[in-house]
């Protein structure tokens, strides 16, 4: 016969450990904090090389961390980007093929895909994301429905860089005061509230979007009296590639300073060494580069004045910083030269922070997390991408990217077909199926674009049905 002492003693220790998991031995388990620029070109960073960009903190992260040299994303414009990021899931498969209009959105456009934070708000985290959405307008995807227990931010595209209107506490007001600042101070009081339970952050700034000002006299002042150093193509005027230049960095200095404010709070919290910061953007930027303006639905830029658009795939517009802190797993100054995608982040955070991944979803990319613990992790050889315009103008990208090659496949404009050797020409500047050479690059590219299609294949691209043709 069990004694009633007995019984008593083990529902005790049942239930000590019960709380101990729900409740202080919770508070060990790691802080994810996932930070996104917008239009942030991995060139301009300061830790990536350039030496005219104030991004103290940024490199920060980096430098007591982890840089990333080969961090690509899988489409060059936001929203289908960071439907990606969320749900490791391609454009193509999400429905969300280019930047989401307003139109798009009012007839419900929007992403229906299970989100990674969705998961960690699942296994006990205290879950936020503070900033720019852009993934539908609509309530069933209203960010309270994909995994963030807190919003604070906006839905559509963008707002103003400088007194924006906001949704706050489910709420529109117009707030005073500069947009990075504004979106920060939610966020230090979200890390606040959150301190003595596990959360997950996400950042998303506006900025550098345009427009890029006004911000900050301190930011700005940064550029006083510099010429910046950008490259400028036959056609273009100098010196306004360069004044935008100059505005774009002070955008991306707010970030930076607001960065600051950030890793100052985990410090002042004693958060810093168990808290996973994450520092990158939705896609990369030009501002000249290749003679276009923006991303990969940039502008000819000729003469001061804007040309058609130059739908592309260039590493100017798909390649992006990442930077990584953890101090309690990675070791300060590490670089890795991986080959990395943002349709990676969803089995990475679960990967880092110990979580199953739910065995009924199909994901892409890959767990690249050992090798923040020093374990060797899946090698990706090959990189693809895809990107099908259709606000103001019609394309459809498709690509295929090793270390030493890259070929872009033009559907409805095979004249515009891409091929590129990186390692004899990494800015992309010679199209090597629009040149007569020695070499045979067709066969080269045929090889490649076989490769693409059975990618194309496997993800049941929508291109390749008869209805696109």
């Amino acid at each position: 016969m069990i004694k009633p002492l007995y019984v008593m003693s083990c529902l005790l220790l049942i239930l000590f450990v019960l709380s101990d998991v729900s409740s202080g031995k919770a508070a060990e388990r790691p802080n994810l904090i996932s930070i996104v620029t917008d239009d942030q070109g991995r060139w301009a960073m300061g830790l990536y090389g350039n030496r005219q960009i104030h991004t103290p903190y940024m490199d920060q992260i980096g430098k007591q961390g982890a840089v990333f040299t080969n961090a690509f994303v899988a489409t060059p414009v936001c929203s289908p980007s960071r439907a990606t990021f969320l749900s490791g899931r391609f454009p193509t498969e999400l429905k969300i093929t280019d930047w989401i209009s307003t139109e798009e959105a009012q007839e419900g456009t929007g992403l229906t895909a299970m989100t990674w934070p969705e998961v960690l708000q699942q296994q006990g985290y205290q879950t936020a994301l503070i900033g720019k959405w852009h993934l539908g307008e609509q309530n069933q995807f209203h960010p309270h429905k994909k995994g963030f227990t807190h919003f604070m931010g906006f839905l559509a595209g963008g707002t103003r860089p400088m007194d924006p209107t906001l949704e706050v506490n489910g709420k529109t007001e117009k707030l005073k005061g500069p947009l990075p600042d504004l979106l920060v101070n939610d966020a230090i009081d979200f890390i606040r509230r959150s301190k003595d339970k596990p959360f997950a952050l996400c950042l998303h700034f506006r900025a550098p979007h345009t427009p890029y000002g006004p911000v900050p006299r301190q930011d700005s002042a940064h550029y006083e009296g510099m010429e910046i150093d950008v490259p400028v193509t036959e056609g273009a005027i100098p010196e306004q590639i360069r004044q935008k230049n100059k505005e774009y960095y002070a955008s991306v200095s707010s970030v930076d300073r607001n960065i600051g404010r950030l890793l100052k709070e985990l410090d002042q919290l004693h958060l810093t060494e168990n808290t996973l910061v994450i520092f990158t953007s939705d896609h990369g930027y030009n501002i000249g580069r290749h003679g276009i303006s923006t991303k990969g639905n940039g502008h000819w830029i000729a003469g001061g004045v804007t040309g058609p658009k130059r739908p592309n795939m260039w590493d100017t517009s798909i390649r992006v910083p990442l930077v990584m802190r953890w101090p309690a797993v990675i070791k300060p100054g590490t670089q890795f030269d991986e080959l990395v995608s943002n349709i990676d982040m969803f089995k990475f955070v679960l990967g880092a922070l110990k979580i199953p991944q739910p065995t009924n979803l199909k994901l892409h990319g890959i767990d690249y997390s050992p090798l923040l613990f020093g374990h060797p992790a899946p090698v990706r050889k090959v990189l693809f991408g895809q990107y099908d315009l259709h606000n103001n103008g019609l394309a459809y990208l498709r690509m295929i990217r090793t270390p030493k090659l890259k070929y872009v496949k033009h559907y409805r404009a095979k004249s515009m077909d891409e091929l590129y050797d990186l390692e004899s020409d990494p800015g992309e500047n010679t199209n090597l199926l629009h040149r007569r050479t020695r070499k045979n690059w067709q066969e080269t590219a045929d090889l490649l674009e076989n490769q693409l299609l059975d990618w194309q294949k496997s993800i049941q691209d929508p291109i390749l049905e008869p209805a696109y043709e």
